[in-house]
């Protein structure tokens, strides 16, 4: 799949991810479609920029916890988002864990229907 499409449809799981989780969770609060969708970018763009400089510092502590600060690199790629996108509001830490595995479940769950529709969508 070319690197534009792929990252369209990534933006497009994230903003569905987004929508999920606005719907599961009381504390999880995006107002408009304009900050959905520049949720969506942001987090995106965040997982390709951020998320690899944030794994590199947390390396020494995701060795010493086998992988479970990994987790958590996740929650603060989320924060991040939250906090640089305008009408976007996460209320405490168990919507923040909550929210993080919905978004890894619902984008997992995009992936793989899209790689069974597009062979070559890895």
């Amino acid at each position: 799949m070319p690197l534009l499409v792929g990252a369209i449809v990534q933006w497009g799981l994230n903003v569905l991810a987004l929508i999920v989780c606005d719907w599961a969770f009381d504390g999880f609060a995006i107002e408009r479609w304009g900050p959905i969708i520049l949720a969506g970018a942001v987090l995106g763009l965040a997982n390709v920029i951020l998320k690899p400089l944030l794994t590199f510092i947390a390396l020494p502590l995701i060795l010493l916890t086998f992988g479970v600060a990994y987790f958590f690199v996740n929650v603060v790629i989320l924060l991040f988002t939250e906090w640089v996108v305008p009408d976007f509001v996460i209320n405490g830490f168990w919507t923040y864990v909550g929210a993080t595995i919905l978004i890894w479940l619902v984008n997992w769950l995009g992936s793989l229907a899209l790689a069974a529709v597009i062979p070559d969508a890895d």
